[in-house]
């Protein structure tokens, strides 16, 4: 009888931390993402305050995403043998105080410096988060619920950086838009402290690879500088650049063969789930984040929505993504199985961007975005969690916080190779019409159509990759 009546109260007791764990990790997952798309809006406001010029201006961005994303699959790496707990309370403080030294900044040299220390901080934080989420929801059901809402908060925060943006630089100053991050970050740091689970990592002996460390790294943050200053640098720079990124990338395979405990332990990549998801990732990624870069370019230069008419313009997909992944994506998955869920929301993200690809030079807001808007969101929705699932399903315990890192690293990766390139193509097709005298309008609306049908092609590509290399093995 005592056993009947202590179990429900265990039962609570063991839920609750792990409910409170979900919504720190969410919490601190959320400031480094919103981080990412916040600071965009304010760009012209921080340049008339410091005295940016055009090039100084885009540091603002690249100090921030250059170490984010360079150093995402080192300290996941790092997470697993010191503790994950550990280094994700650390990257909160880190990017907390970073935050402060941004919002009072008076200076461009403090902006840029304090930029970089937020981008390593983001980093610190991000990379250990799935493979916490791992450790915390181990049971298949339970785990693609938590991997659903991770994914909702983190759209949303992707979504929601435009709209704050415009709203705090607008309303107070754009100060605020890093100011902001002081109390969500001081209160997240205090529960983390508090609530997430104790860990005992395997310790610096195990893994250590220091030299793989730093070709690694150096390579990842050169591949973010190489993309996302491409538009600033003659080609043959770019092309030398390319050239170094790739001998680094080389030299760090080759130490990953001969090292007595590598960094990126290559059975990592024998597993089809993780290796694919990856992959897949890179490609979906590309396409949505072209989307949000390009489709608020659309609303503003050929619809003339001003900076926060942009960022109500697209609340409804955040919206619509928290309802359905926190909804319906779970039951999918558990119903028709992540495979066959993933492929749904690539086919609808592939249908909303071929629509998109269609936005005339006159068009509407109701008729020609917000309809293929919801379409992608209703694929991102779908595709996100299940593909998040089968890229941690590919891991090992022990390599948790390397996956997670790795899975993070290739978001950014993806997130940065489709800005380059569609908003590139854009610019160039737009710069050709207007050479040969067309009018501004409708030469920036076919640039951007453009860009649009080349990331319905990359959606293509992502779909087809998956069928292919994700589809599970029969019994």
């Amino acid at each position: 009888m005592t056993a009947l009546t202590t179990s429900p109260t265990r039962t609570r007791h063991r839920t609750y931390p792990r409910r409170a764990s979900l919504a720190i990790l969410c919490a601190g997952a959320l400031m480094t993402i919103l981080d990412g798309t916040i600071v965009t809006v304010a760009l012209p406001a921080i340049q008339t305050d410091l005295g940016f010029s055009g090039a100084g201006l885009a540091w603002v961005v690249n100090a921030y995403l250059i170490p984010f994303g360079g150093l995402l699959l080192l300290v996941g790496r790092m997470g697993d043998l010191l503790g994950r707990k550990r280094m994700f309370t650390a990257g909160l403080a880190v990017f907390t105080a970073a935050s402060v030294l941004c919002g009072v900044a008076t200076s461009q040299g403090l902006l840029i410096a304090a930029r970089a220390v937020q981008g390593v901080g983001g980093a610190m934080a991000s990379a250990v988060v799935l493979g916490m989420l791992v450790a915390l929801f181990p049971e298949p059901r339970e785990q693609a619920r938590a991997i659903a809402v991770f994914s909702a908060v983190g759209s949303l925060g992707a979504t929601l950086g435009t709209f704050l943006g415009g709203a705090l630089t607008q309303a107070l100053s754009w100060h605020w838009i890093f100011l902001i991050n002081l109390p969500i970050g001081v209160v997240a740091w205090v529960a983390a402290v508090r609530v997430l689970s104790p860990e005992r990592g395997a310790g610096l002996r195990d893994g250590a690879d220091y030299p793989g460390a730093a070709l690694v790294t150096g390579a990842l943050m050169l591949t973010v500088y190489v993309v996302v200053g491409s538009a600033d640098r003659g080609t043959a720079t770019t092309l030398l650049l390319t050239a170094l990124t790739l001998v680094l990338f080389t030299a760090f395979a080759v130490r990953q063969t001969r090292a007595r405990r590598p960094l990126l332990r290559p059975r990592l990549f024998r597993s089809r789930s993780l290796t694919g998801a990856n992959a897949v990732q890179i490609l979906m990624i590309a396409t949505m984040y072209g989307f949000q870069f390009i489709g608020a370019l659309y609303l503003q230069r050929v619809l003339g929505f001003g900076e926060l008419a942009t960022g109500l313009a697209f609340l409804p997909a955040p919206v619509a993504l928290g309802v359905l992944m926190t909804t319906l994506s779970a039951r999918a998955i558990g119903h028709f199985g992540a495979y066959r869920v993933l492929l749904a929301g690539l086919v609808l993200i592939s249908g909303g961007m071929a629509l998109l690809s269609r936005a005339p030079a006159d068009g509407s807001y109701a008729a020609d975005v917000l309809p293929p808007m919801l379409l992608m969101a209703a694929g991102f929705a779908a595709a996100m969690p299940p593909l998040t699932g089968l890229a941690m399903s590919g891991a090992a315990e022990e390599d948790a916080g390397l996956a997670s890192g790795l899975f993070n690293t290739t978001q950014v990766v993806g997130g940065s190779l489709g800005l380059a390139v569609l908003s590139t193509l854009a610019a160039s097709r737009t710069g050709g019409l207007l050479d040969r005298g067309a009018e501004l309008v409708p030469a920036t609306a076919e640039g951007y159509r453009l860009a649009f049908r080349v990331a319905t092609g990359i959606a293509v590509a992502a779909l087809v990759l998956a069928g292919a290399v994700l589809r599970p093995r029969s019994r």
